[in-house]
């Protein structure tokens, strides 16, 4: 009996491991300066992940040591945005996006999670 069980338990194994996270930056490279100072990004959150509970996510954006809590993009199901400050003599500003998640695990509660992206520049341009 195990032996015919194990290669099913097996492929659930290697199965599980596929799961693909991923983050899109929405943002443009480049912008023009403002009188706000307050730029918005924007980023998608793709998973094929089962168990990830949608409810749990809460996005943010770091800028060095700062961080940015994002807020659902309205009408959109896996998009977050927020503004971040850029101070008036910084022409670039280097950011990243962390997503914090939940996943259902077997026999416990759920689990935390996060996926951090790349490193992205965004260039303020003077008009």
């Amino acid at each position: 009996m195990v032996k015919k069980l194990l290669p099913v338990l097996l492929l659930s194994v290697v199965m599980a491991g596929c799961a693909t996270t991923s983050i899109t930056n929405l943002t443009p490279n480049r912008v023009y300066r403002n009188e706000t100072g307050q730029y918005p990004v924007e980023a998608a959150f793709h998973s094929d992940q089962q168990s990830l509970r949608w409810d749990s996510i809460t996005p943010e954006v770091i800028i060095e040591k700062d961080t940015f809590p994002m807020r659902h993009t309205p009408l959109m199901t896996n998009r977050w945005e927020t503004l971040i400050p850029v101070p008036p003599g910084n022409n670039v500003v280097y950011y990243r996006f962390k997503f914090d998640y939940k996943y259902n695990a077997f026999g416990s509660a759920p689990q935390p999670q996060s996926t951090v992206s790349q490193i992205y520049r965004m260039q303020i341009i003077d008009k």
